[in-house]
């Protein structure tokens, strides 16, 4: 199938913007690579030191040149989706072993709960918390004794943190290992519909608990199409899961023997053998090309506009949001996942999954079927499913018709022919928006601005009743400058009460919204933010503002706002509590959200 122009017109784009910053990364990979293995350089005293609690692996890695594998956790007992990674590292050393070689737990990186932190000061630490793991991963690298690497970690800030770590080692082989989904619960739907009651005073905190965690119940990532499952399409679509593993429930026969097949599988890749692939020749322009795509396809989270960009630059690919608009311009939504859709992941993945949508793309000639993979060269590779046969673990050609078309459907007939996400750009900035779970007729708000400079003061208006008409609510002061731009996703359900009076109401932030961003439209990420004097900060309340994610608008209609001088806000309290004191050099030194929110130089 031939490549579709806008899909080839973009990717060359991106080559060519950039060629120098890339030509640097990939000479100093070549350099990395050149040394050999890197233990073999270490002093005795060092290798003493790397080895001594290796137990039965010390003596072989002192005498033998063997593959030794590092293994980088974000293992902590108190996110759900991170919990199973508990046991992974004595499977996976047990794994390498049966092949002659090791393994050993190189560190341990944060892994912060967003579902935790919503409406809360920690929430304030969140996406910085990506730029730390990233460094976390350097450090746990910097010993320099290993030949592979293997990655534990599956949500919002993680695994984006982990890919950046990863890619200043280049040279190395990476294979990222997921946990999988927990299993069905309460539905998505039913717990959001308890949230809206509890916010109209209909049900009490008691029944509003009762519903959470019936949701939310167990091991695994959360089930909605969040930032955490968005981050594991993304995986499979770039080339760093083994094909069919991201959706696979934890504590099943099948994930463990895809945990130690990843292990294998990594160490197989190393420059020990004839099958040398560093993840540097992975994650090239075309593999992020193709995980756009996959966002687009799926209706991702729009927390990935910020994470990708940040991501390419690690690997001297620069990206910018326009690349994601003309791709969601022509690429189809195929997937109704909740908050898309009344399905789960886990629905989902039994329709057919990524696979199945893999296979689409691919024969529509939207995916780049010729990058390499740690499955193998080509991404033809992502349409097989893993089973478990008597001969162990073997994979075969996926379903080629989707098994419920109400959350899957063929390329020829998608939910619609554009992407999930719109690029919005006007007179109030530039800013981006998640359309796939909002309705057509919700899609153009013109209305009066009410402005507020945090979301206690918004949630504040609403319990006095002040939202009386068509609103578009503006929460300024939220950029990664002012407070590490946290998430706002606790205002989704009084704006869904709003509309669901008949008002016209619309979200305009410079901050964030969860990856389980909604029915309500939300012009996110706008840049340049406040604190830098963008338009935002000289809006004021009447002010009138059409957000039109048909055309990509957005606009400020009431003349003369562009000539006022720009609102100042009192942001001494985000400098202390709850950490965010030694996050201060990370506001004064982050990128804007549009060049990836990071405090690392391209």
């Amino acid at each position: 199938m031939t490549l579709n122009s806008t899909v080839a017109a973009v990717t060359h784009r991106i080559i060519a913007r950039s060629e120098s910053s890339r030509t640097t990364y990939l000479d100093r990979m070549r350099a990395a690579q050149s040394k050999g293995p890197a233990r073999a350089h270490l002093s005795c005293s060092g290798q003493a030191h790397a080895y001594a609690a290796a137990g039965p692996d010390q003596s072989h890695l002192a005498t033998q040149p063997s593959g030794h594998l590092g293994i980088v956790t974000a293992y902590n007992d108190m996110l759900s989706a991170h919990q199973p990674f508990e046991t992974y590292p004595a499977k996976i050393r047990d794994a390498v072993r049966s092949i002659g070689g090791t393994a050993q737990v190189a560190g341990g990186v944060p892994a912060m709960c967003d579902g935790v932190t919503q409406g809360e000061a920690g929430m304030e630490l969140s996406l910085f918390s990506r730029d730390v793991i990233a460094m976390a991963t350097g450090v746990a690298l910097s010993h320099n004794v290993f030949d592979a690497s293997v990655y534990l970690g599956v949500c919002d800030k993680i695994v984006p943190g982990l890919v950046i770590g990863a890619q200043s080692f280049g040279h190395l082989p990476a294979v990222f290992l997921p946990a999988g989904p927990m299993t069905s619960g309460l539905s998505n739907d039913e717990k959001a519909q308890t949230r809206v009651k509890f916010a109209k005073g209909e049900v009490g905190r008691d029944e509003l608990l009762k519903a959470e965690m019936a949701a939310y119940h167990g091991p695994g990532t959360c089930t909605f199409y969040g930032t955490a499952n968005t981050n594991q399409m993304l995986m499979e679509f770039m080339g760093l899961h083994l094909p069919g593993s991201s959706f696979v429930t934890p504590g099943t026969p099948l994930r463990e023997a895809l945990t130690k097949e990843g292990a294998k599988r990594a160490l197989s890749l190393s420059a020990l053998g004839n099958n040398y692939t560093p993840v540097c020749d992975i994650l090239d322009e075309k593999a992020y090309v193709n995980g756009i795509v996959g966002l687009m396809a799926t209706g991702g989270s729009t927390n990935l506009l910020i994470h990708l960009v940040a991501m390419a630059r690690a690997g001297g690919i620069i990206l910018d949001w326009q690349d994601f608009s003309e791709l969601s311009d022509v690429v189809p939504l195929l997937a109704r996942v909740y908050p898309n859709g009344l399905a789960d992941v886990n629905h989902f993945h039994a329709a057919g999954g990524l696979g199945y949508m893999i296979g689409q793309l691919l024969g529509a000639g939207y995916l780049h079927p010729d990058t390499k993979t740690v499955a193998g060269e080509g991404l033809e590779n992502y349409t097989h499913e893993p089973f478990l046969s008597d001969d162990g673990l073997i994979w075969r050609k996926g379903t080629d018709s989707s098994l419920n078309e109400a959350i899957v459907r063929p390329a020829t007939d998608p939910f619609q022919t554009t992407g999930g996400l719109k690029r919005l750009h006007g007179s109030l900035g530039t800013g981006v928006i998640k359309v796939s779970a909002v309705a057509e007729e919700h899609r153009v708000v013109e209305a009066p601005v009410r402005v507020f400079h945090d979301q206690l003061a918004v949630k504040a208006a609403f319990k006095a009743g002040e939202f009386t008409g068509d609103t578009i609510v503006v929460v300024r002061f939220q950029g990664p400058k002012a407070n590490g731009m946290p998430e706002l996703h606790s205002l989704t359900p009084m704006l869904a009460i709003l509309q669901g009076q008949g008002k016209r109401v619309a979200l305009v932030t410079d901050g964030r919204m969860s990856g389980a961003s909604g029915k309500v439209p939300a012009a996110i990420h706008l840049v340049p933010e406040a604190l830098d004097g963008g338009p935002i900060a000289k809006l004021q309340d009447g002010d009138v503002v059409r957000l039109d994610a048909v055309t990509g608008a957005l606009e400020i209609l009431t003349d003369g706002v562009l000539d006022r001088a720009p609102a100042t806000a009192d942001l001494s309290a985000n400098e202390f509590g709850t950490g965010r004191d030694l996050f201060t050099a990370f506001r004064r030194s982050v990128a804007s959200a549009d060049e990836g929110a990071s405090v690392f130089g391209v």
